[in-house]
């Protein structure tokens, strides 16, 4: 059996994530990613990770990839946030195949962004989607070249589309001024009279064309999973930051420096606990439900359920340890010249996610007493 070298092994990623961390203020001001860096996320392989082999892609499985984002995360949480729509083939594999063998004909590299709310009616002419308005929150658009935006056409009983076009058929305004994730250039993306052929859109979470395994895996579970675990990597480098950093911190009264407190000792051990409790019960049941479809079977809705709640309990305790080590660093950590500031505020914005809301907390408790969660969380 062929062994597969995991992504965060590979020979030119040490290098991307340290020239990343020099890069992340500058690209936090001009509140997007740089377009080698996206160049250079396609050479490693983020983009093509779920494409088909067929189309020229690596096939990964989703624990590969995730370990990735985490590990793009460490560097800047933005960077892992743009490098997550790397799942985009369970997007773009809705289309149709023919539009799917186009979409991928030149290469597997493709960079595609989503902006699916708010749903625009579109008018229906002849074959095509006369597509216009504004979509908010199409993280990554200042790099993709593919960008779908959401769209109900306007025919009786029509059910919600995305429709997809060239970058270059829409106009980027860039709106995004959020506390953080602040280089994700989750911009508005505004479309005036686009036509774009009906073979160039799928419904909104409709049925996956591709029939490999891998898109059997649960795609709305991981949109989650790909957002939630950056939090993981911000909550791994604060950790990072405050244990590297505290022994080199004196007070200015002689009183023992932060690694010598005990306070701060419990409070660290406590976080560490906290974050890798929840890690693994994050890889587990990621774990689970892809052996279920590697076995061939169907996964649960109680192993999407456990996909869904570790998302969103991963999230809380990695932005809980994110704001412990904030507090413990004191005036240090609120320095804007300070990583920890930036790291602050990402793990904040990835806590107002609506996917991590509390509501994933009352449809697994929901499922846990055999009543219904409510639609689109499974």
């Amino acid at each position: 059996m062929t062994t597969i070298t995991p992504l965060i092994e590979h020979p030119d990623l040490d290098a991307l994530l340290d020239d990343i961390r020099k890069r992340a203020d500058d690209c936090e001001k001009q509140r997007h990613i740089d377009q080698d860096i996206i160049e250079r996320f396609k050479a490693i392989g983020v983009y093509r990770a779920f494409v088909p082999k067929r189309f020229g892609g690596d096939e990964r499985s989703p624990t590969d990839f995730l370990r990735l984002i985490e590990t793009i995360a460490m560097a800047d949480g933005s960077a892992g946030w743009v490098a997550s729509f790397g799942m985009n083939p369970f997007y773009l594999g809705g289309l149709p195949m023919p539009t799917i063998e186009k979409v991928w004909a030149d290469t597997p590299d493709v960079v595609f962004a989503g902006a699916i709310f708010p749903v625009r009616p579109a008018e229906v002419r002849d074959d095509s989607y006369v597509v216009s308005g504004r979509w908010k929150f199409a993280s990554g658009c200042m790099g993709a070249s593919l960008i779908g935006v959401g769209i109900k056409p306007e025919t009786e009983g029509a059910l919600p589309r995305i429709a997809v076009m060239p970058a270059e058929s829409l106009q980027i305004d860039e709106t995004w001024d959020m506390i953080g994730m602040r280089a994700t250039g989750s911009h508005d993306v505004v479309a005036e009279n686009v036509i774009v052929p009906k073979e160039w859109s799928f419904i909104r979470g409709g049925d996956i064309t591709l029939t490999e395994p891998l898109f059997k895996y649960p795609p709305l579970s991981l949109a989650t999973q790909v957002l939630a675990v950056t939090t993981l990597g911000l909550a791994r480098e604060a950790l990072d930051i405050i244990t590297s950093e505290a022994g080199a911190r004196k007070s200015v009264t002689g009183a023992p420096n932060l690694g010598e407190r005990e306070y701060v000792q419990i409070a660290i051990g406590k976080a560490e606990a906290k974050m890798l409790a929840s890690k693994a019960f994050f890889y587990q049941a990621t774990e689970a439900v892809w052996d279920t479809i590697m076995a061939g079977e169907t996964p649960s809705d109680a192993q999407i359920s456990l996909l869904r709640l570790s998302s969103s309990h991963l999230t809380h305790e990695c932005v809980g340890v994110v704001n412990t080590v904030y507090k413990l660093m004191g005036m240090t950590s609120a320095d804007n010249s300070h990583a920890m500031t930036r790291i602050y505020r990402d793990a904040s914005l990835v806590g107002q996610h609506a996917f991590m809301g509390e509501i994933t907390f009352r449809n697994a408790g929901a499922m846990a007493f055999n009543h219904a969660p409510y639609p689109g969380y499974l």
